[in-house]
């Protein structure tokens, strides 16, 4: 697949910063595909989001979107409508009164038809299941809602990539399972790119890579059981793994010859069952 977003080279100092916030990253994004960015508070995670979209611009190297230099000023506009960014507070976000007026108030700015705004926020509305709520007030909906409709809002605008920097980070368990399901459902309906900036882990498991950063540095790359199996690494960069990783992985300090291969309890479960037949 080729790729939607091309990092090369890119760092970014923050302006009196002593240390840059990101140093020297290389990666590429492929079209349609889940990538989950984990990392501890100030590992530089959430610059990777804000360069994605040239909310930040590199202090070195370059950021490429569909081949556009977001350091171009002429390329912000279609930089921005090709990413969509949805960020931790979803009152940050939400500019209007009524649900289908802060919808439509992106497209709205973007000059798109009375007609297609119209056909755009319903069908954005529909798709993370808060249609029924259009002509409620924002502030009266529950986290999980408000986050579903700022999503909505991205959707309007119809991009081609969705970054969204920790989104759940606000919000209780049920509101966290409302937003990934909303996800998950909207990478299976519409084939979006999805970059999900997060410090949960169990929010990795259906990511088809994972990206560890640490220190402004891309730490570790793979696939979430190939990222998640390195359980002494992780926890040098002060992160944990799934329970079920850990399970097996403490199975296997106990002497059982068992993989690191499951990332769920269901899995964990199967996995461990041939062990008591």
């Amino acid at each position: 697949m080729d790729p939607v977003i091309r990092f090369e080279n890119v760092s970014f100092r923050y302006p009196d910063a002593e240390e840059p916030a990101l140093r020297d990253i290389n990666l590429s994004v492929p079209a349609g595909s889940f990538t989950a960015v984990l990392g501890h508070n100030g590992s530089g995670k959430s610059t990777l989001a804000k360069l994605c979209n040239a909310i930040l611009v590199p202090t070195e190297g370059r950021v490429l979107v569909r081949g556009m230099d977001t350091r171009a000023e002429d390329n912000l506009l279609p930089v921005r409508r090709t990413v969509g960014m949805v960020f931790q507070n979803p009152d940050n976000q939400i500019v209007a009164s009524v649900v289908e007026d802060d919808v439509a108030f992106a497209p709205e700015n973007l000059g798109v038809p009375p007609e297609e705004i119209r056909r755009r926020v319903d069908d954005a509305l529909r798709r993370v299941g808060m249609y029924e709520f259009r002509l409620h007030a924002p502030h009266l909906l529950s986290g999980g809602q408000k986050q579903r409709v700022a999503i909505a809002g991205v959707l309007a605008m119809q991009p081609e990539i969705l970054v969204l920097d920790e989104p759940t980070a606000m919000l209780d368990p049920a509101g966290r399972h409302e937003v990934l399901s909303t996800i998950e459902a909207l990478r299976r309906e519409t084939g979006v790119t999805v970059i999900l900036i997060t410090h949960h882990m169990d929010e990795c498991v259906g990511a088809d890579r994972v990206l560890v950063v640490s220190g402004g540095k891309l730490a570790m790359d793979g696939t979430p059981t190939e990222v998640f199996a390195q359980v002494e690494t992780m926890r040098s960069l002060g992160l944990d793994v799934p329970a079920a990783t850990e399970t097996l992985w403490e199975l296997r300090r106990a002497g059982l010859d068992v993989p690191l291969s499951a990332l769920t309890p269901e899995d964990c479960a199967e996995l461990l069952a041939p062990l008591f037949k």
